[in-house]
């Protein structure tokens, strides 16, 4: 008998074991939604009975939890029994917050927004999060077709290891171009002198900016072109220079390239030491920091800024934006016009839903971000919700209502809906369906895109990097990013780069170029080998 009981004792134990390892089963195939849930694979309410999910995000500075009272979201909530938690964080401390809560080994339910996690916070902590490709194919059918309409959308998700941890985006009425070549019309016109339209023309128009009164406040105060820290990279466009990634790589004639250590980077360098040497360049460019660039470009007495590279002429002028007017890009030394940017759009986001592996409910979850995967979802959940800050006429097209007085359209925007963050997807063809105003915010950056669109360039892509290259990666660019300022700032400042260039590759080299060139080579033959 005493027997019997031991055997049955250690049988119960044993069961419930094999129980326990069974519910811990965190693969998709795995139905982990408690069964009182009764989970719906189609249709409305994801759920018979609510569930609550724990989602995070993070907001710039202190925009605080407002977007959490756009109707759409709401109604989702209701309609669907899947209650969420928001956790949200603000971007002024979230670095720190991010330390403890991966080194604690406990994260929400579902993070929201490409803030949060970067690629490299994602591949050295991935026990944290699910993979994803299952979830989408049985669950996700609005992504799905998303990702079969627009390919790239799959290629920007895909982790070194062939699957899919994140959830990406495609936001509406985004340029192809980035920032543009932004001149001071009334400067022009005050001198008589026309848009410039290539490098000599340029040159010819910022010397008779520093040398005849402009601003016609009689004295000699303009200051051509100005940065803070550094020369303004976008003026390296003008030589066929475009890093929309800022990491120093582009494409030329389909292949990555390091720009630092080509002819275009070194001609360019022996033009601004030029333009440095007659003055035309700031020479506080390299010391002074953003304030103080910034009391230059809204000085209360006359507009003092020539010529810049800027989103939208109002970015940065104040009381002074109706002087300056976006051009058409400059062509270069070899004859073209070239404009950073990206030629499928400034649409693409990665990393802007996570599932983690703390999720119970992983197909609850799936559905409920499937719902935003629809182009009014999406625009919804970009500007704000329809009969709040969008208005939908009979004809079937989309407008956006305006701003309470005293707010910008952009910060209501952000007020009203997750706005950059978060899972969505317009399709191409939906946003002839959408109307904007041609005279500002995302509409006047469209317009003014019509001028360098054409001259986009193909830009390095948005690739990811293996664990091991992650590791790499910071020792690598650290001692030479630096090094290539250190040397930049000295060559527009005192010259002879072509005395110096041969040391400068070569010290390079030494430093760990060839290893750094690698790591971006095989990274992008990756990327380029995703379907």
């Amino acid at each position: 008998m005493k027997k019997m009981l031991l055997s049955l004792t250690l049988l119960a134990m044993l069961g419930s074991l094999l129980w326990g390892c069974s519910s811990n089963n965190t693969k998709p195939n795995a139905t982990n939604s408690n069964a009182t849930d009764q989970f719906n694979k189609e249709g409305l309410p994801i759920v018979d009975e609510p569930i609550t999910l724990d989602v995070l995000t993070v907001r710039w500075g202190n925009m605080g939890d407002s977007f959490t009272t756009n109707t759409w979201l709401q109604e989702l909530e209701k309609n669907s029994n899947v209650k969420i938690n928001w956790q949200v964080m603000s971007s002024n401390d979230w670095g720190e917050q991010k330390s403890i809560m991966l080194a604690s080994g406990k994260l929400p339910d579902v993070i929201i927004g490409n803030s949060a996690f970067e690629n490299s916070d994602i591949i050295n902590n991935i026990s944290y999060f699910r993979p994803l490709d299952q979830y989408i194919d049985e669950y996700m059918p609005n992504l799905k077709a998303a990702m079969e309409e627009t390919p790239l959308l799959k290629k920007i998700s895909t982790f070194p290891d062939g699957e899919i941890y994140s959830l990406p985006a495609r936001l509406p009425s985004r340029p192809k171009s980035g920032t543009q070549p932004v001149i001071n019309k009334t400067w022009l016109d005050n001198l008589g002198l026309e848009v410039p339209t290539n490098i000599d023309e340029l040159y010819t128009v910022l010397k008779a900016f520093k040398e005849n009164d402009p601003n016609r406040n009689g004295k000699q105060d303009e200051i051509p072109v100005s940065n803070s820290g550094d020369i303004d990279l976008s003026i390296l466009t003008i030589f066929g220079i475009t890093d929309l990634r800022g990491n120093n790589m582009m494409i030329k004639d389909g292949k990555p390239v390091y720009y630092p250590t080509s002819e275009e980077y070194k001609e360019s360098l022996k033009w601004l030491n030029k333009l440095y040497e007659e003055g035309i360049i700031d020479r506080e460019s390299f010391t002074q920091d953003d304030t103080m660039l910034s009391a230059k470009r809204q000085n209360p007495d006359a507009a003092l800024i020539g010529f810049t590279f800027q989103w939208t002429p109002d970015a940065v002028f104040g009381q002074w934006s109706d002087q300056y007017m976006t051009i058409p890009a400059i062509k270069g030394p070899d004859g073209k016009g070239y404009t950073i940017g990206e030629p499928d759009g400034l649409s693409f986001r990665r990393n802007e839903v996570l599932i983690t592996t703390f999720n119970k409910h992983p197909e609850v979850t799936a559905r409920w971000i499937n719902e935003f995967y629809t182009n009014e979802a999406s625009i919804q959940n970009f500007w704000g919700a329809i009969g709040t800050s969008i208005e939908k006429s009979d004809n079937g097209t989309y407008s956006l209502m305006a701003p309470p007085e005293g707010t910008s359209a952009d910060a209501w925007y952000w007020e009203k809906s997750l706005r950059d963050f978060g899972p969505k997807y317009v399709s191409p063809s939906f946003e002839d369906k959408i109307k904007l105003d041609p005279t500002t915010g995302d509409g006047l950056k469209q317009e003014l895109d019509k001028l360098g669109a054409n001259d986009v360039t193909i830009p390095y892509p948005d690739v990811m990097y293996t664990t091991e290259e992650y590791q790499e990666l910071p020792t690598l660019t650290a001692d030479i990013n630096s090094y290539i300022a250190s040397a930049r700032a000295q060559w527009v400042t005192k010259g002879n780069v072509d005395s110096g260039w041969d040391a400068y590759v070569k010290q390079l080299n030494d430093m760990g170029l060839p290893q750094l060139i690698q790591i971006y080579e095989n990274a992008y033959e990756r990327y380029m080998s995703v379907e």
